[in-house]
């Protein structure tokens, strides 16, 4: 089995249903077992700015997928969620970003693993080292910008909730 870290980020519309749906279609795939969720950080957005504040999540995953099929996934999903890609780094329904996949170093067209942009953004890595404490080359960043909106017991507990 391979395993993969995940960043999902949404904020337009219920952006909380938009995390929990992305959660569930992972978890209904064949080859992909949810095995972790980070706690809900809602973050001020970066890049282009004038737009609503962020709720970001990472996701643990184990899988039988190849990296490249694991992103066909994550894009299949994102389509199904209605995603619009019109700014970039502008606002989105829903956001589905590999940012580790084993120990995998690769990068092609499609594809940069680790996430080329992962070490710059407190958004991505306070929820990433709550799911993995350490990683090589990385500490905590300050969470400026970062803010605890909520943590959950268990997966199940999460998609649950109303």
């Amino acid at each position: 089995m391979n395993e993969s870290f995940l960043s999902l980020g949404s904020n337009m519309g219920d952006r909380l249903a938009m995390l929990k749906q992305a959660v569930k279609l992972l978890q209904q795939h064949p080859q992909v077992e949810v095995a972790a969720i980070s706690s809900l950080y809602e973050t001020d957005p970066v890049g282009f700015t004038e737009q609503a504040p962020f709720l970001n999540m990472v996701v643990h995953l184990q899988t039988s997928l190849s990296a490249v099929e694991l992103l066909d996934v994550c894009q299949e999903i994102e389509q199904t969620l209605e995603r619009k890609r019109t700014i970039r780094w502008g606002p989105r329904t829903i956001d589905l970003d590999i940012l580790l996949y084993n120990q995998d170093n690769m990068k092609t067209k499609r594809l940069i693993v680790p996430h080329p942009r992962m070490k710059e953004r407190a958004f991505v890595l306070i929820p990433l080292l709550e799911l993995k404490s350490s990683i090589e080359g990385i500490k905590k960043p300050a969470s400026s910008g970062v803010r605890l909106w909520r943590t959950y017991e268990s997966i199940e507990e999460f998609i649950r909730e109303n």
